[in-house]
């Protein structure tokens, strides 16, 4: 959708801007590959790495398709909560993009551990998490249909869970306030370069944006401002992700 490709763009501009040719990079969470093909185009080494098996064929399926497998060094499963596999001080960066720290829950210091370990020093992690009121902002319908104390539970914790929402079956996840993920990062020692909403001014446009996309001159300035808007300090939290680039320090 028009709405994605914003989102898309937004995190692109990071990628492009810190990775750099022949850098060893992990993906984690890499799903059916978008943002490998972008990193192969940047002439990245990268090693796809993915929980789900499904995921991880159909990274290797499009990656044939598209013509950027050669760019690909292994396709791995797994956790990111356990990268034993991986040396310590193994790779120049680790891109964990769409939300893997949001999905490991009360384990995301433990992914974060993990992540230091295996990047070598001064090596970037740039990753993106939900958005607690980015959600909010983009879904308010969906939001305001829970009951009152369910979505009090929610906002206050940031946690979708069975505890916060009882009736919901799967995909749980904890929604990440800017404040707060940034806050996290520099107490794990990270120095923090970039951070971004990957959307925020036409995130709830929906079918007027098609409009929008269909006009070159109009789509490419919506893009120019939504960037520009994107990394300011007051629209941090209105997309549905929040990007950061972050560099681990000097020692191993």
């Amino acid at each position: 959708s028009p709405a994605d490709e914003v989102s898309l763009f937004v995190h692109t501009h990071y990628l492009k801007k810190h990775i750099s040719p022949n850098q060893q990079v992990l993906e984690i969470g890499a799903g059916a590959g978008r943002f490998t093909q972008i990193l192969a185009s940047l002439n990245a080494q990268i090693l796809v790495a993915d929980i789900s098996n499904v995921q991880l064929e159909l990274n290797k399926k499009f990656a044939a398709e598209y013509d950027f497998n050669q760019a690909v060094k292994d396709w791995q499963q797994v956790d990111i909560c356990d990268l034993s596999q991986f040396k310590s001080n193994s790779f120049d960066s680790i891109v964990a993009y769409g939300g893997p720290f949001s999905y490991v829950l009360d384990k995301r210091d433990v992914a974060l551990s993990e992540c230091i370990r295996v990047l070598k020093p001064n090596g970037l992690l740039l990753l993106s998490v939900m958005s607690l009121w980015g959600s909010a902002h983009g879904f308010l319908d969906g939001v305001l249909s829970l009951p009152p104390e369910t979505n009090q539970k929610i906002t206050t914790t940031g946690d979708i869970t069975p505890a916060t929402f009882p009736e919901r079956r799967n995909n749980f996840m904890h929604m990440f306030r800017s404040k707060e993920l940034i806050d996290w990062l520099k107490q794990a020692g990270f120095e923090i370069l970039d951070k971004s909403a990957s959307n925020c001014i036409s995130l709830t446009w929906n079918e007027k944006l098609k409009q929008v996309r269909d006009n070159a001159e109009k789509w490419n300035e919506l893009l120019r401002m939504e960037l520009e808007a994107s990394a300011d300090e007051g629209c941090l939290n209105m997309g549905t992700h929040i990007i950061a680039v972050a560099r681990k320090g000097s020692h191993p």
